[in-house]
């Protein structure tokens, strides 16, 4: 099997430049967003005899954990490519049908499919990446970089898990890690936040006002320890909650993150991610994937104003952050449809 790297200033000019240098049976096994901007692009051929080699210049990209689900199919699907069975090529109407299925709003669902129809490439899921990939805006955390984090969201949106699964990374980048719990109110917010520090070995801190919590981030930030705020769960599209919730947001030395959950309705998502937008939050997190049958919801608060940090597909910390590309999304929404053909 052929692998091989490419780098590019968008998808539509990887695609091109596959195409040219691997030929029309190579398929895509991985992308994502290069640091020095543009694309990189993964691409496989499964053929001993073909002259490409793998180049030289550039390293093997690395593959991001959600596309790790849909791999091997790929790979399976690129061995089988001579075997006769139809492959999933561009149609609109198909894709519209398949957009439908996953409960996308019908006004994204027709962009996507209008912008993926220009694209005037032959495969569907390549197609759709291309869609996906002028509206999706990715800014996942630096877990060297970040000193100070506010999580926000409504109930059950997850929170208090992503306040670990945060935790968990940067105590894997050896940095000293405080968290505080602002929801001393809720049923068992403080103690599962206690319970998760402990096997994390954080600091912990208790703060029920927005004094009090400035001045423990101060103080995490004079000593180089990085802090992350858990918050009591509320709906930001409540002009009262949001006037309520504005003193946390306006603290100077706090990044503030959305935290969605994905199996909610992708109009209320959209909704509630533009408040959240309004309310301050740099970027978001959209959680419980795994729960989500339909990715309506997960595909509608992706490709909103805030840029997408990470998504989370188990409840638990060892599941970790996860970045999506472009890619991995189209797979998704489309895995079911040619999973039945």
């Amino acid at each position: 099997m052929q692998l091989r790297t490419f780098l590019a200033k968008d998808m539509k000019a990887a695609l091109a430049s596959v195409r040219a240098d691997m030929g029309p049976d190579a398929v895509i096994v991985a992308s994502e967003k290069a640091k020095s901007g543009g694309v990189m692009v993964r691409a496989a051929l499964d053929s001993a005899d073909n002259d490409v080699q793998p180049a030289a210049a550039a390293e093997p990209a690395p593959v991001a954990d959600f596309d790790l689900h849909y791999r091997d199919g790929l790979l399976r699907r690129l061995r089988n490519a001579g075997d006769g069975k139809p492959r999933l090529s561009f149609n609109r109407s198909e894709l519209l049908a398949a957009l439908n299925r996953h409960r996308l709003p019908d006004a994204l669902a027709h962009a996507l499919a209008e912008t993926a129809a220009k694209a005037q490439l032959t495969d569907m899921t390549l197609a759709l990446a291309f869609a996906l990939e002028q509206r999706l805006k990715t800014r996942p955390l630096e877990m060297n970089a970040a000193t100070a984090l506010l999580l926000v969201g409504p109930n059950g949106a997850g929170k208090t898990a992503v306040a670990a699964k945060i935790a968990a990374h940067a105590r894997l980048e050896g940095r000293r890690t405080t968290l505080i719990a602002s929801d001393s109110a809720g049923a068992g917010a403080v103690a599962r936040l206690e319970t998760f520090a402990r096997h994390l070995d954080c600091a912990i801190a208790i703060a029920d006002s927005a004094p009090r919590i400035d001045a423990l981030v101060s103080e995490c930030v004079a000593k180089k320890t990085f802090a992350i705020v858990d918050t009591a769960g509320f709906d930001p599209r409540d002009a009262k909650a949001r006037t309520a919730f504005s003193a946390l947001a306006q603290i100077a030395k706090l990044e503030t993150l959305g935290v969605v959950a994905a199996p909610n309705d992708a109009e209320d998502l959209s909704e509630i991610v533009e408040a959240l937008a309004s309310l301050g939050a740099s970027r978001l997190i959209v959680t419980q994937a795994d729960l989500a049958r339909r990715a309506g919801g997960l595909i509608a608060a992706a490709t909103q104003s805030l840029p997408l940090a990470h998504i989370t597909r188990s409840p638990f910390v060892a599941g970790g952050l996860e970045q999506p590309s472009s890619l991995s999304l189209a797979r998704l929404l489309l895995d079911e449809q040619r999973s039945a053909q």
